[in-house]
């Protein structure tokens, strides 16, 4: 497994955006953390439990439409179980959109009632957080909408950072993604990494590509060799897949070797387009098998 620990990515954006969140977390009534449905686990900052503390939390887990269903619905289940609300959404086909804003509401919706009787409506405060690379942004467009207009800057609120009028009677403080300042689990870095949230420029996506062909020898295998046209893949590592997968595209350079790069970077391209198929990198059993191996 390649080994990110000691990689340089954590830039000074990311340390600034822990702190707007930090200062301006009192005046959001629900945090909205948006996370990539195919790695639902290792696609959370685990820093944002410090930060974000007891503020009530709508879990968002978009790109849905590229991820595995069934793996999908183990998920949603598995953060109920935590005490977590959680949404399956798709920017790309707006699946799941309409149901962001009245989620949001209904976890403050005791808040809201006391306000009225006090005859008063208020409006709802969203702060958007989440790694880099889960759509974010995309979310965002998707709520605010053609007709929407900035608010103007609110006390407290960094310089520079506006908040966003969105559908109906709430406004909406994006934040830039923030990663952890480091991997103490190196699987977890593997599955950023595969999904786009790690740029590749600080990859070497060769060794990344093997890994990610054994995860799927392992299982999405079926999904594998059909959209290679692969025979099998069983007892094969990972780059002796890749290599199989190269032949097969034609990616032949002189001397009859395989452009193993090329081949690597089209297996990650065709991963993060789900156009191998609909794949979700983890599992709640993942976690239990972590648990009880470091029990022993």
């Amino acid at each position: 497994m390649q080994n990110l620990e000691n990689l340089q990515w954590y830039p000074g954006h990311m340390t600034k955006t822990r702190r707007l969140i930090e200062d301006n977390l009192k005046m959001i009534d629900v945090v909205v953390e948006i996370l990539d449905a195919r790695i639902p686990f290792s696609g959370r900052n685990p820093n944002f439990d410090d930060i974000i503390k007891n503020k009530p939390r709508l879990l968002v887990l978009n790109k849905s439409d590229l991820a595995d269903k069934t793996r999908t619905a183990k998920w949603i289940e598995w953060y109920k179980q935590q005490g977590l609300t959680v949404i399956p959404i798709s920017c790309t086909t707006g699946m799941g959109i309409n149901k962001v804003l009245s989620q949001a509401r209904t976890l403050i919706q005791e808040k809201i009632n006391r306000e009225k009787e006090k005859g008063r409506n208020r409006t709802l405060k969203i702060m958007m957080v989440g790694i880099p690379n889960v759509g974010k942004s995309s979310l965002i467009n998707r709520l605010v909408g053609k007709a929407s207009t900035k608010t103007g800057d609110k006390p407290g609120v960094t310089r520079g950072k506006q908040w966003l009028r969105i559908k109906g009677d709430a406004e909406l403080l994006d934040t830039p993604g923030i990663l952890p300042p480091k991997f103490d689990d190196q699987t977890v870095a593997m599955r950023l990494a595969f999904t786009g949230a790690i740029r590749d420029e600080i990859m070497n996506t060769e060794l990344l590509s093997y890994e990610l062909c054994e995860y799927l020898r392992d299982n999405y295998a079926d999904e594998l060799c059909k959209r290679y046209k692969l025979d099998s893949v069983d007892n094969l590592k990972g780059y002796e897949i890749l290599e199989k997968i190269g032949r097969k595209r034609g990616f032949v350079i002189s001397g009859g070797e395989i452009d193993m790069e090329r081949a690597a970077n089209m297996v990650l391209d065709e991963l993060r387009s789900a156009t191998i198929g609909n794949i979700t990198l983890e599992t709640p059993e993942d976690l239990e098998i972590k648990e009880n191996t470091a029990d022993k």
